[in-house]
């Protein structure tokens, strides 16, 4: 393999920073695949130029991303790249998965009018005897399950039931000339149950991520509930 001295020395970044942002633009390019061996370190020395401490420290940082997974005695391979999700904003889940270089999709598990539960009447500001709209729907990246997310809005949101939810929800709402402005969110620990196992190809009982998001509109008005039950090997959160 040739020394092709990619990496620059008289940079302000530090060689094993410029490596592992190469390393990262190669995976997302599709250079090395998912559950691809990217590799050796000597071979990544010589092909960069740099140090094998150099290496060393880079794939150490890239595995603990968990973008990378090494395997005693077989090499470091290409991980599951966890989606990100910035709380600090209110990015959907397709910007989020288009951020890492994934490939959003959705299946709807279930949509209908419910009863309103106690705390939907609280946060959406309804009357005791409302419904509210209920989408369920199975999130996934790269055809892999991410989360199982339920919505909950308003009654006079009842023509969303008659949209394609496979997409973006918030990109429908644009359409309304309603933006998703801000959230309160909750983030604990939960364990799944034997239907959200079946969705997410878990086990029953596995330790799962649970985010409840109350969101508003640019207008400060509550817009809709989110309960999301993720799994935390292939999401991340950015607070």
């Amino acid at each position: 393999m040739k020394n092709k001295q990619i990496l620059d020395s008289e940079s302000y970044s530090p060689l094993y920073k410029q490596l592992i942002k190469k390393l990262r633009s190669d995976i997302t390019a599709g250079v090395y695949p998912v559950h691809s061996r990217i590799p050796s370190e000597q071979e990544l020395c010589a092909t960069y130029g740099v140090s094998r401490v150099t290496v060393r420290k880079a794939l150490h940082e890239l595995t603990q991303e968990g973008l990378l997974k090494r395997h005693q005695g077989k090499g470091t391979f290409v991980g599951m790249p966890r989606i990100r999700k910035d709380l600090r904003g209110m990015n959907s889940f397709h910007e989020a998965c288009r951020m890492m270089g994934c490939e959003a999709g959705t299946r709807l598990v279930h949509a209908a009018m419910v009863h309103a539960s106690e705390e939907d009447v609280q946060e959406l500001m309804l009357a005791p005897e409302d419904e509210v709209v209920e989408i369920v729907r199975l999130r996934l990246a790269d055809g892999m399950p991410v989360m199982l997310e339920t919505n909950h809005f308003a009654p006079s949101f009842q023509s969303l039931l008659s949209a394609d939810l496979t997409g973006s929800l918030y990109a429908l709402l644009q359409e309304q000339h309603i933006e998703a402005a801000q959230g309160i969110h909750d983030i604990s620990l939960c364990y799944a149950t034997p239907a959200q196992a079946k969705l997410l190809d878990v086990s029953a009982g596995d330790a799962l991520l649970c985010l409840h998001e109350v969101v508003f509109d640019q207008h400060g008005q509550p817009l809709h509930i989110s309960h999301q039950v993720i799994r935390g090997d292939r999401f991340t959160f950015r607070i």
